[in-house]
């Protein structure tokens, strides 16, 4: 990744997490890296852990954030969070991936939201 894309990611990942915890969610991590790949936040619905995938645009013109988690990342994101529970062992209990699109606007940026994006079905 470029310096301008990695600048452009971190700050999306930072606007997401500020973003999720004024809706309520808690921070657990950020940027968990294992051989399998990469979880850009771990959050606290409750009870549920919330493995969230931050993708930032500059407009919806080729297709939305969700769009963009294709079957393959999806099945990078299970392997990572397979391997972030195995190494933060606690009580067994529910969890769920989001996707939250960052669009930078001159303004500021804009969310849009995608709760449950995606079972652990792959």
């Amino acid at each position: 990744m470029t310096g301008e894309a990695a600048r452009t990611g971190a700050w999306a990942e930072a606007e997401a997490a500020g973003y999720l915890q004024q809706q309520g969610l808690r921070l657990l991590a950020r940027n968990f890296r294992c051989r399998a790949g990469e979880l850009d936040l771990i959050m606290a619905d409750g009870t549920i852990l919330v493995f969230v995938e931050v993708r930032c645009r500059r407009s919806q013109r080729f297709g939305s954030a969700l769009d963009s988690v294709t079957v393959a990342k999806r099945r990078r994101l299970l392997a990572a969070a397979r391997a972030f529970l195995s190494r933060h062992a606690g009580p067994a209990g529910a969890c769920r991936f989001d996707v939250v699109s960052v669009t930078k606007r001159n303004y500021g940026p804009d969310f849009l939201w995608v709760k449950d994006a995606f079972g652990q079905d792959l």
